[in-house]
């Protein structure tokens, strides 16, 4: 039987390198959550409305409304279960997942981080004994609004446990890029890099033409490895010259940057721009459950609305691999199932 365009990108090997894990959680479990932690439980039809986004603003709003249901350990060992499920049903052999400590730690007092990690770390080897994979890294979040002394405790609590729980691969910052600008953590990403933490940052996805550039610029600065959106580069000939000549690593996230108004519609998007001027991206599904669109979804809807062919998608698969932070002895192995796929 002759499989169908999605079937084969199904199972073409690949990574998934943006991706919350809170932005995971399917309004069915949004409802099992608000049953276990509010007065008044949350309707099936009251989760669904909130996953229906006018603007950047209110999808952070909606963010926050169902990192504020997550309450225990469970049920965060529960949403990672979920999560890594639904990856695999994807054929995405291997994800990098950013988790809000900062969330944790600036609004959740009677939750310790290490019992969290503890408990998404045991989810993680459960589905690995169940499914075989995928493979999994985490890379801490901190919110970028709290400031810089927020930031940082994030990235040393992560410096710390990263012994403990050695999937802690690395550290971001994400949320309101004009509340929180990436200047203010110069110092904090110079002390992450120091103690061997791989360094990522969102930038240039909601800030314009003007801003967003900078914002990139400044990530460069800092010796961000892997950059987050990079929606904005497209309005700076020389930035992008200068991402292809560095090929540091652009996860773009197509559905999101348009639901959330940072273009104006899929078409619209810099992703064909940028492989034609040697940018390095990776496509990945950001909040997929809020957005509608998982990892695979993206990578059908890429390929249909620019044309690309199935030999193009095998780049974009082998690209993230790549810009991936795993060793390069895995990489290889990956990367030589993506070349034997037909």
């Amino acid at each position: 039987m002759t499989k169908t365009k999605r079937q084969w990108l199904q199972g073409l090997p690949k990574a998934e390198l943006h991706l919350h894990l809170e932005g995971t959680v399917t309004p069915e479990t949004l409802v099992v959550l608000s049953e276990r932690h509010d007065a008044k439980p949350l309707t099936l039809e009251e989760a669904r409305a909130l996953y229906v986004f006018k603007d950047f603003l209110h999808f952070l709003r909606t963010f926050k409304l169902v990192l504020d249901r997550l309450q225990t350990v469970e049920d965060y060992a529960l949403i990672t279960r979920e999560m890594l499920r639904n990856l695999h049903r994807q054929g995405v052999v291997h994800a990098e997942v950013y988790i809000a400590w900062g969330n944790i730690l600036h609004w959740k007092s009677h939750l310790k981080v290490e019992d969290v990690m503890t408990a998404v770390e045991d989810a993680r080897r459960e589905i690995e004994r169940e499914l075989g994979g995928p493979s999994l890294l985490w890379i801490i979040d901190a919110t970028r609004q709290f400031g810089a002394d927020e930031v940082g405790r994030v990235f040393r609590l992560a410096a710390e446990l990263k012994g403990r729980f050695p999937s802690i691969i690395g550290i971001g910052v994400g949320g309101d890029e004009v509340g929180g600008p990436l200047e203010w953590f110069r110092d904090v990403y110079a002390e992450a890099q120091k103690a061997g933490l791989r360094l990522t940052a969102h930038a240039g996805e909601a800030t314009g033409p003007v801003q967003g550039p900078l914002q990139i610029r400044e990530a460069l600065a800092m010796h961000v490895e892997r950059i987050g959106h990079g929606l904005a580069a497209q309005y700076d000939d020389e930035l992008m010259a200068m991402l292809a000549k560095q090929q540091v690593p652009l996860e773009i996230n197509v559905t999101s940057n348009v639901l959330t108004g940072g273009c104006p519609a899929v078409e619209a998007h810099p992703l064909p721009l940028y492989l034609e001027r040697g940018l390095l991206c990776t496509l990945n599904s950001d909040d997929p459950t809020m957005f509608g669109s998982d990892c695979l979804d993206e990578y059908v809807r890429v390929s249909e609305v620019f044309g690309f062919g199935l030999e193009k998608m095998r780049e974009l698969a082998r690209n993230s691999i790549h810009a991936s932070f795993l060793s390069n002895e895995r990489k290889e192995d990956l990367l030589s199932g993506i070349d034997a796929y037909v």
